[in-house]
């Protein structure tokens, strides 16, 4: 057996597939109407076909319930958040911020109040501590992680 991808239902597949376009840069790889695969392992499926599939009635379907997140990554998050924030109608969960380990992150809903986390990729973290002068084991400390993961993201090993 082998994950292939998440499936998220969406109100309006237009908006949906522009919404992802537009905000994250993923393109549709195919495009079936009904049923859309973008890039990155995501497909998008009409609400009433989902519907039809999982024999379910309106009542039944539940957007905005804060239970799940699609998550991306991001090198440049402060490139990000200023596109992000160019975006009129984006409703957020959390605006940008910075876990204990260091990571920095940001959550908002799509459309559909399906909640989008995109945080800073860990080898970026890794790569802003050691640039302000932590060192490897510093940098371990502040994420707790092992060494041998910092090291590894450096390619030092």
């Amino acid at each position: 057996m082998k994950y292939t991808c998440t499936l998220i239902a969406v109100k309006n597949m237009e908006n949906a597939k522009q919404f992802y376009h537009d905000v994250l840069g993923l393109e549709v790889i195919s495009d079936f109407g009904a049923n859309v695969t973008l890039t990155g392992g995501l497909a998008l499926q009409t609400l009433d076909s989902w519907k039809d599939f999982i024999h379910k009635n309106d009542d039944e379907m539940i957007f905005g319930n804060n239970v799940s997140e699609l998550y991306f990554e991001e090198e440049d998050m402060d490139t990000f958040i200023a596109k992000l924030s160019d975006i009129k109608d984006i409703e957020y969960v959390h605006t940008l911020f910075e876990h204990s380990w260091g990571q920095r992150v940001v959550r908002f809903y799509d459309r559909d109040k399906h909640i989008i986390e995109v945080g800073e990729k860990m080898n970026t973290v890794i790569k802003r501590f050691i640039d302000s002068g932590l060192s490897i084991e510093e940098t371990a400390a502040q994420m707790d992680v092992p060494v041998s993961y910092i090291e590894f993201e450096l390619g030092l090993c």
